[in-house]
């Protein structure tokens, strides 16, 4: 039989362990942070100082970047274009995926399931040429209904992998007393099982929302100069003369803000709804 560890051993272990798990929780954070803060600091500094490695903490700070990002009078109005199409592309993609999502959990449709998920799987370039072609005959390139369009066929993915999860983790009971109170199918859906899927909803409509707002391929290509988001709007920096970093990482500044906001204010949701159903069984 062997002897247990005596307190003071089981308190060194306690330290190493908590001494590891601090080093690697500050190893992935410096990870994740980096890009973001040297964004912020080359944001406030001249093309110069941004490819100087000996200038990269200290250095003096300059709005001049910002200033050109907003000199473009138009560059407020790619920013409503963005928000326009996220909302919509959203918005739609949620009508559709949470009664899709309903139906395909509870009937079983795992086979029809996967196959709108392997839609998310297939590379986005892929479908660029033949989608430019169908909607350039239909006269839609360059307006907001082929933005919507192109990002719905990635967010309706988005919001069935995220809702049948949390369908699976609702009790079947729920919906069963209700068709016995007498409610249709439709009506147990509707007064039942959706309220108490509103956690998950919320998950999906912010995913949905962060994953057609960073959208750059499909605005690049399909979007025209009105309708322009702020994506492709932050590459028009890149010239044939030279790049003007500083105003690209301003521009992305400001287009990253509001997505850490959103993601700041809604994590709890998205904790909540990504794992929806994982200890279901």
């Amino acid at each position: 039989m062997s002897a247990r560890p005596a307190p003071h051993q089981r308190a060194h272990a306690g330290r190493h362990y908590a001494i590891f798990r601090f080093a690697m929780i500050a190893l992935v954070i410096l990870i994740f942070i980096t890009p973001l803060v040297w964004m912020i600091l080359a944001s406030f500094k001249t093309n110069v100082d941004i490819q100087n490695v000996r200038r990269a903490f200290l250095f003096t700070p300059t709005l001049e970047n910002y200033v050109d990002v907003f000199r473009n009078d138009r560059y407020l109005r790619f920013v409503f274009n963005s928000l326009w199409v996220a909302a919509w592309a959203t918005l739609i993609s949620l009508v559709i995926g949470v009664p899709a999502a309903y139906s395909m959990n509870r009937y079983g449709m795992g086979k029809s399931a996967l196959l709108v998920l392997l839609a998310r799987i297939v590379p986005g370039i892929c479908l660029l040429v033949p989608w430019y072609y169908i909607f350039a005959r239909a006269g839609l390139v360059g307006s907001y209904t082929v933005l919507i369009l192109s990002h719905m066929f990635i967010l309706i993915p988005v919001s069935l992998y995220v809702l049948m999860s949390f369908f699976a983790s609702l009790p079947k009971e729920l919906e069963e007393a209700a068709l016995v109170d007498g409610l249709t199918p439709i009506g147990a859906f509707w007064h039942i099982l959706l309220p108490l899927a509103l956690p998950g909803i919320a998950t999906a409509g912010i995913l949905s929302f962060i994953f057609s707002w960073n959208n750059f391929m499909f605005a690049l290509v399909l979007s025209g100069r009105d309708t322009k988001t702020l994506p492709p709007a932050i590459f028009d920096f890149v010239s044939y003369s030279g790049i003007n970093w500083g105003a690209i990482m301003a521009g992305s500044v400001v287009m990253t803000i509001p997505i850490i906001v959103v993601a700041l204010f809604s994590q709890k949701y998205i904790v909540s709804g990504l794992t929806a159903g994982a200890t279901k069984g």
